[in-house]
């Protein structure tokens, strides 16, 4: 099974992309398909682009893709198009994942200039049906204070797998005398003892490593400029420490180690002396660094030039700055990997990959998880699939202005084919006025000038029922009834309406020409209710004031193959006031007996009856009212058993909850004819536009 996760950070400091990128290293090594991936772009201390897809391309052979950079996205945040940018995110994490098992995603980290982080980092798990790996720098906290910021943070963590602890990660564990000398999973075993804790699992632990953060001397002097006054071995001379010196040499020579970077006056014969000596008796020192206005003493600098050339060569830089200040100038120096230092992006992962525990991460990638589609995941299948289908829909509310607006931005992503119906001077006016155009993907049909061409055809279709010339001319004048027989005529494939119409003017023409399908024996509605997590579908609530068991059997049985057709997985719940026969009465016998023909006509379908909707909502309420249900606490297809109680659940939803909401989707039709709310928005009408596009296609 496909599997991402995602890492989030827990504070500044934490080593966000060390940790993203040691993890892809661990996967590697168990010789499973892992890739990487970073949506958005932020601004780093370097002022580069983020380095974690350089330094994966650096060291494997993945390529991940360029992240957004912040102008992108910051900027669909303001005009509230972030979805769009979602969309985007979406479609490239589905194309990695057509050659690999599993994507290591790299959330943001919040700084003081965006304050919706948490906010994109939930919609991001969210969006990707991902795991979330909390990611903490233990330095700067005692074990107390690293569990109790644990223990607030998973608290208010919004992750999309509530019933599994989250994992964390914890990197930079300071090491004492106790655990220096561990192994690493020792380490990971002494730390997790202490921060055992019933609301995360951690995952891995990554001690403090002072190498980690070992600067090559040619990165150094590209940041500081110095002047050179002895080249030396620059590519792999690394600092470990920076080394003041001022006083007597008997007084500094402990300070003379691997990778000491000595920082000393430039008239300081005898410290420069010393550090020659040192190198003659195999000390790998990473260079010299001479401050001040004076220079180095030329016969001084001659005399210790066979010292400096040992061992490929010790680095002496000089710059102008006390010793003092240069010194307190290198300390801030941003330690980031450079994307050129293979050996430190090496040292990094190998380092991060031994203290992650490998077993549990194997053991969750065998897992099956349960699919959950989130609300952006799913318009983002609306519409690649209408995409795909290229098809013809007919907006007879042509000069609605939500309605043209939905139409300019479907032809200018290509969702569908859309024909306004309606005047065509002021229509193009309008299209005009929103940068759109009219052409191949957005078409206006003046109903004035066709309506002629109908009344033959509509008379023909209604002769049964007496109808005349004079009379199809007069129904012809409502756009919806012409939209609708082009419909039936096959001239488009399907119809929107409804945003200044009511659902029985845009219903009826679709039952008297359209028809029901052969396999339907009634027409129904579902709703798609967006749930922050999740994409859930309620029916019937627009159409059947009281559907008999039959009927009721019915709406859900359409119901289930229209979650399939948009790659939902349905677990049906019929829902009604009783659970599994806990109370009685008539309506509990219809919701009983609809969900046993149900399964007599669908026995591979996931469902059960009769439920109360919060046992087939709710985990908790289900292990204790239907703890032996196939469905209860899972269910996404919600079946009411009547009118009354669909319609006023799915708006007491929508209202209460600020759920957006799309429908109602008709079933049951032979072509598509779709309902609109009159209080509908321009991206509803969109994504209507976009599942009517999908209903033509089956």
């Amino acid at each position: 099974m496909k599997h991402v996760f995602l890492t989030l950070p827990i504070g500044h400091k934490t080593g966000l992309t060390s940790v993203s990128i040691g993890l892809v290293r661990t996967f590697d090594r168990l010789g499973v398909k892992v890739s990487y991936y970073k949506p958005f772009s932020q601004s780093h201390a370097s002022n580069q682009e983020d380095p974690g897809p350089h330094y994966i391309r650096a060291v494997t052979k993945h390529s991940p893709p360029a992240p957004l950079p912040p102008e992108t996205w910051s900027e669909a945040i303001e005009r509230n198009n972030f979805d769009e940018i979602l969309e985007g995110v979406i479609e490239t994490t589905n194309q990695i994942l057509e050659d690999h098992d599993v994507l290591i995603l790299e959330g943001l980290i919040a700084h003081a200039e965006l304050s919706k982080v948490r906010e994109i980092n939930a919609l991001l798990a969210r969006t990707l049906n991902a795991e979330t790996i909390l990611v903490i720098g233990q330095s700067e906290h005692n074990h107390y204070e690293l569990k109790k910021i644990l223990e607030r943070e998973v608290k208010s963590l919004d992750q999309p797998h509530k019933h599994q602890l989250p994992a964390v990660i914890i990197n930079r564990y300071a090491l004492d005398s106790a655990t220096a000398a561990l192994s690493p999973k020792e380490i990971y075993l002494h730390a997790n003892e202490s921060l055992r804790s019933p609301h995360y699992h951690v995952i891995g632990v990554v001690p403090e490593n002072a190498s980690l953060l070992a600067m090559r001397m040619n990165d150094f002097q590209d940041s500081i400029q110095a002047e050179i006054v002895h080249h030396g071995d620059f590519a792999n001379r690394r600092i470990i420490d920076y080394r003041l010196c001022a006083r007597q040499v008997e007084n500094l020579l402990h300070v003379f180690t691997h990778g000491a970077l000595i920082v000393t006056p430039a008239d300081r014969s005898d410290i420069i002396t010393a550090a020659a000596l040192a190198v003659t008796k195999g000390v790998r020192l990473a260079g010299i660094v001479l401050t001040g206005d004076t220079s180095i003493n030329q016969k001084l600098y001659e005399f210790c030039v066979p010292a400096f050339s040992l061992d490929g060569g010790l680095p002496v830089l000089r710059v102008n700055e006390s010793s003092f200040s240069a010194t307190t100038a290198f300390l801030s120096l941003n330690t980031e990997v450079p994307v050129t230092d293979i050996d430190r992006i090496n040292l990094v992962m190998d380092t991060v990959a031994r203290g992650i525990d490998s077993q549990w991460l194997q053991q969750r990638c065998n897992e099956t998880r349960q699919s959950r589609l989130s609300p952006v995941a799913f318009k983002y299948r609306l519409t690649q699939l209408a995409r795909k289908a290229a098809k013809h829909i007919l907006l007879p509310e042509g000069e609605e202005p939500r309605t043209i607006a939905a139409a300019v931005e479907c032809s200018r992503r290509k969702i569908a084919i859309c024909s306004l119906l309606g005047d065509p001077i002021s229509i193009t006016d309008k299209i005009q006025s929103l940068g759109g155009s009219v052409g191949h993907y957005l078409r206006i049909i003046d109903p004035n000038a066709t309506r002629e061409h109908y009344i033959t055809p509509l008379v023909e279709r209604r002769k049964h029922k007496g109808i005349t010339a004079a009379t199809a001319s007069d129904l012809l004048q409502d756009p919806i009834m012409q939209a609708t027989l082009m419909v039936a005529l096959g001239e488009a494939d399907g119809l929107v309406s409804g945003a200044i119409n009511s659902t029985a003017h845009t219903i009826r023409p679709a039952l008297s020409l359209i028809k029901t399908a052969p396999n339907a024996t009634i027409v129904s509605s579902i709703f798609f209710m967006c749930l922050p997590d999740q994409v859930l579908i309620y029916g019937d609530c627009a159409v059947n004031p009281n559907p008999d068991a039959q009927q009721l059997a019915d709406i859900a049985i359409q119901s289930a193959h229209s979650a399939i057709a948009f790659g939902i997985e349905p677990r049906v719940a019929m829902i009604s006031y009783s659970t599994l026969g806990s109370g009685t009465g008539e309506d509990v016998d219809k919701v009983m007996e609809a969900t046993r023909l149900v399964k007599q006509r669908m026995p591979e379908l996931s469902i059960d009856g009769p439920l109360q909707y919060d046992a087939a909502s709710n985990r908790s309420v289900a292990a204790t009212k239907a703890p032996d249900s196939p469905v209860a606490g899972n269910a996404n297809v919600f079946i009411f058993p009547d009118l009354n109680t669909g319609n006023t659940t799915y708006k007491a939803v929508q209202r209460s909850a600020q759920v957006a909401s799309i429908g109602p989707m008709l079933q049951g039709l032979n072509r598509p004819v779709n309902d609109l709310s009159r209080g509908t928005s321009v991206e509803d009408i969109i994504y209507t536009i976009a599942l009517t596009a999908i209903q033509a296609t089956q």
